[in-house]
């Protein structure tokens, strides 16, 4: 079923046949079906199961099938029986029309264009024969192609939208992953897609719609309420490998406390056809009955789409209220939760993540895209920065809106849950990496053009300007290109949100301010690199046997063990290749041996000073590395290239730590959670392979050690092992999925205090926001600036954007987030022209009590801990 397609494959037909529609046939048949599901599934135990069975019996009898004047009389039989009702207590089951249509899978995305025709047209048809039929769709993405090729299609879909009929839910551009995007892509999910919801059918989703993606960050509660969203539905955890969820209602509880309810269909499945036997499973399944006495049921066929049919609505009508069964209602999302709010009272609340324990291959799966997904929502994040400051400093520079809402639509499309992790076929892999350069090729001159109208009247002479994105002051070794094509090492200090102009060549190496990199090499061939900060020891095979953190003299690396360990795993899957690994892949745990005298020095030391060394993975698959140690850096990076070519082989990195504690931490969107690093439980046991963002990190209450990373999502720690994942070799559904050359980054934080203290998320971010160096084409300026500050670490000011709304054009959007678990009073200094500050949702509407005042260019901030506050800045005219 997950095999690639084969282009070759070719089809005949060989006969095609004209049949009349004979409805009363149609009807017994559907009648005799559901007798005889009632009769099995009520079982022998049920007075109403013989009811079922000698009512089917009678209407063999009475019925001949050449006579049809003798079908009404069995017809009256069957009404008979289904029109005996229940009592009032008996469950409700909201039976919803839906057509789950993956964006991307096994199909290329020009074909989902069309798979979104064919099945809204039939349930368009479906519309105009039901008055009751209601159908619920969601992916704006999806709308958004059909009104372009389909126009007479998406105004029949706005027509049935106005009778309740059509009724959009979700609220996101499409059903993304709920792992992998970042805080600020899953925001513009539901700004993308509750704004195109508004404009073309009137309002916004008031439900999350995701049935099936492969686990969910404990910030999509806040995330959901602050773009107007308190309900949520899905699915996918009742493929759980080793735990059965314990709730199918109950309330959501965030990281930062938000509560959002949520509901999962206990049928099961969202591609429900209206059977006895499913419906008594809705029922059987429910966790929370007795809590809330209603339970929702999607039907239609999905995955590739088709959706509801009339015999599928035939069913469901036929038991609307049947004695013995649920009552079964044609009903919406909306319906089904106001339903459940009205029964909230009992429910129980979950706290934190909800974790898929499967899928978890998929953090690993197709490299370069993840690469691609990390590298496009860093250069966004600067577009719109360095755009939003040169709009607040230059009259005449229009700020790309068009531009960018295009790049990031691209970008969502690419963070479908079935495309950014991987599991699709080779065709879709091949479009995501072409939109992936169609944003970096689009997003690097906009990034020139605005630091052009940034720098624009600043006196100076001509040459590079170098400009930090991130919030915070930073002093880093950088890479300066020469004149001749060649690059020199320049220390410098760029002041948050701002740019500082770059060294002179007579002012490269200035008097450093910390110690300088000492590197030497042994006669053994091992290497040591000491900044004054840390230093570390590699072995004669690249292996790293030492990591001091040199002004307390502690030891990270675990007597005896080697860290920057690569292992080599066997990794075939029970079921689904790209998507699974499975636990028992530990079990073939396989150090890779290094080579000795492969290890030798690069870079000699001063600003910056590194080692590099060769490792043969394997007869087929090969790997160097250059690490990597500069002046006044708190960490070591790994630059890491790999050829590979493997077949389902999964590659990982470990270091082991001198470090005990019973949980790690990892990165997730807009914060950080915590994971046991043991198997207590089996919901322990079940975390062998988790994801994480930027970093993870592993302490005790006065040191620890942070891995970090540039563009990975797999991870784990387990007892005192700190493990990145970093490329497997699934072969379904894409065959050449991760073969090939791989670029990538880590680096090894040690650190004193905790994590927050020594700050391993900024150190974080610095990794994967480099330091820009663009040229200003004229004069440059001479003098550094800032445009806004923080004056507390624990908030993150994470984005820098225009207001969405078209007469807000001079009107600024910022995001920011508490990033360290602590409530906080901070201040938020800025250098720009601000005439009016107040607060706002994630979908830009202002709070009507959350004005700001300013003070000296000042905005007092107050947070709660993993808190996101979005701010509008309404920027004065600047001179002409």
């Amino acid at each position: 079923m997950i095999a690639a397609p084969d282009p070759e494959k070719m089809f005949q037909l060989s006969q095609a046949k004209l049949a009349v529609f004979h409805r009363d046939v149609h009807s017994l048949l559907v009648d005799l079906e559901l007798l005889l599901g009632v009769a099995k599934g009520l079982g022998e135990d049920s007075q109403r199961s013989f009811q079922a069975l000698h009512t089917a019996n009678q209407i063999v009898n009475i019925c001949d099938p050449a006579q049809p004047e003798t079908y009404p009389a069995a017809k009256a039989l069957a009404s008979k029986f289904f029109g005996q009702h229940g009592g009032e207590s008996q469950h409700t089951i909201h039976a919803m029309g839906h057509c789950h249509i993956d964006t991307a899978w096994l199909w290329p995305f020009k074909e989902t264009v069309r798979k979104c025709a064919r099945s809204w047209s039939t349930a368009v048809a479906l519309m105009e024969q039901n008055t009751d039929f209601i159908f619920a769709c969601s992916q704006a993405q999806q709308l958004e192609w059909v009104k372009s090729q389909y126009p007479g299609l998406h105004a029949r879909l706005q027509e049935f939208a106005c009778r309740g009929q059509f009724v959009p839910v979700g609220g996101t551009w499409v059903e993304m992953d709920g792992n992998l995007p970042s805080g600020e892509a899953m925001v513009r999910q539901f700004l993308q897609g509750q704004n195109f919801f508004l404009q073309e059918f009137g309002k916004m989703c008031s439900e999350f719609w995701l049935p099936d993606t492969f686990g969910y960050s404990a910030q999509l509660p806040q995330i959901m309420q602050g773009c107007g969203i308190q309900r949520f539905l899905t699915q996918k955890l009742s493929w759980n490998l080793v735990n059965s969820f314990p709730h199918h209602t109950f309330f959501w509880e965030g990281l930062d406390g938000s509560r959002v309810l949520v509901h999962f269909p206990p049928g099961d499945s969202y591609g429900m056809q209206g059977s006895v036997e499913e419906v008594l499973k809705t029922v059987t399944n429910n966790r929370d009955k007795g809590r809330t006495n209603h339970s929702g049921f999607l039907f239609g066929f999905g995955d590739g789409g088709g959706g509801p049919t009339q015999t599928m609505l035939d069913r469901l009508k036929r038991l609307s209220n049947t004695d013995g069964l649920p009552r079964v209602q044609l009903s919406s999302p909306g319906q089904l939760f106001t339903a459940l709010e009205r029964d909230s009272g009992q429910l129980c609340t979950w706290v934190g993540e909800l974790f898929l324990e499967l899928h978890n291959g998929t953090y690993t799966t197709h490299a370069q895209l993840k690469k691609g997904n990390r590298e496009c929502e860093q250069i966004l994040h600067d577009v719109e920065v360095l755009s939003s400051l040169a709009l607040a400093r230059s009259a005449q520079f229009l700020y790309p809106a068009a531009q960018l809402q295009h790049l990031w639509r691209l970008l969502l499309l690419n963070q479908f849950h079935d495309v950014v992790t991987g599991s699709c076929i080779q065709l879709v892999a091949e479009d995501a990496m072409n939109y992936y350069e169609d944003i970096r090729s689009h997003g690097n001159p906009l990034l020139s053009a605005a630091a052009a109208a940034l720098c624009a009247g600043e006196p100076g002479p001509e040459g590079l300007l170098i400009i930090n994105t991130l919030p915070w002051k930073r002093t880093e070794v950088l890479a300066l290109p020469k004149p001749c094509g060649a690059h020199s090492l320049a220390l410098v200090t760029v002041p948050s949100i701002g740019y500082a102009p770059a060294p002179t060549p007579t002012s490269l190496q200035p008097l450093l301010p910390q110690q300088p990199v000492f590197v030497m090499q042994e006669t053994d061939g091992s290497v040591t690199l000491d900044n004054g900060i840390i230093r570390v020891r590699l072995d004669p095979t690249g292996c790293l046997t030492s990591l001091v953190l040199v002004a307390s003299g502690r030891e990270a690396i675990a007597e005896g063990a080697l860290g920057n360990q690569f292992v080599l795993f066997d990794d075939v899957p029970l079921y689904w290749d790209a998507w699974d690994v499975m636990d028992y892949h530990l079990e073939t745990r396989k150090p890779v041996p290094g080579q000795a005298g492969t290890l030798a020095v690069g870079t000699e030391g001063g600003l910056r000073g590194s080692a590099w060394f060769l490792l043969q993975i394997s007869p087929s698959s090969r790997l160097s590395q250059e690490v990597v140690l500069d002046v006044g850096c708190p960490y070591v990076r790994f630059h890491t290239e790999v050829h590979w070519h493997e077949a389902h082989k999964f590659l990982k990195v470990e270091f082991p730590a001198r470090i005990r504690s019973p949980q790690a931490t990892y990165e997730i969107q807009f914060g950080h959670l915590q994971r046991p690093t043991h198997n207590n439980t089996s919901w322990d046991w079940a975390r062998y392979e988790v994801w994480a963002h930027r970093w993870i990190d592993l302490s005790e209450c006065d040191f620890g050690l942070a891995l970090l990373n540039n563009c990975k999502y797999g991870a784990s720690v387990r007892g005192n092992v700190l493990s990145l994942s970093l490329l497997r070799a699934p072969k379904a559904p894409d065959a050449t999925a991760d073969m090939g050359r791989h670029e990538f980054t880590y680096a090894l934080m040690p650190h004193k205090g905790s994590f927050q203290e020594a700050g391993v998320i900024h150190a974080a971010y610095n990794l994967n926001f480099p330091l820009l160096a663009l040229p200003a084409p004229g004069p440059a300026p001479d003098t550094t600036w800032s445009a806004f500050s923080v004056s507390s670490p624990a908030v993150v000011l994470e984005t820098i954007k225009q207001a969405e709304r078209c007469h807000q054009h001079r009107t600024l959007v910022l995001r920011l987030y508490e990033a360290h678990g602590s409530h906080v009073d901070c201040w938020l200094h800025t250098s720009l022209p601000v005439q009016e500050a107040t607060l706002c949702d994630l979908l830009e509407q202002r709070d009507p009590t959350g004005h700001l005042s300013l003070q000296d260019n000042r905005l007092k901030l107050t947070f709660s801990p993993f808190q996101v506050r979005s701010l509008l800045l309404v920027l004065q005219s600047p001179p002409n």
